[in-house]
């Protein structure tokens, strides 16, 4: 079984979704700059470790409630 969680979605092209698929979470990114990418992880901890290195607090400065956000989407996965 799939199960789906949308992380953020700003438009059809700024988007970050992850499925778990058995024992493997895949995270799918698309933006306009970069296309899109996908990483596979083995456990939730691999994901919150990329995470953090992938959206640092220190960037939302200012804009914590949208980092809080992120994060309490990825925590529900």
């Amino acid at each position: 079984m799939i199960k789906k969680h949308e992380i953020y979605k700003k438009d059809k092209w700024n988007m970050m979704t992850v499925e778990v698929q058995g024992k493997y979470i895949v995270l799918r990114e698309i933006s306009d700059q970069w296309g899109e990418e996908s990483h596979t992880f083995l456990s939730r901890p691999a994901l919150m470790d990329w995470v953090k290195r992938r959206f640092p607090k220190e960037e939302y400065a200012g804009n914590e409630a949208e980092w809080d956000d992120i994060m309490n989407a990825f925590k529900q996965v």
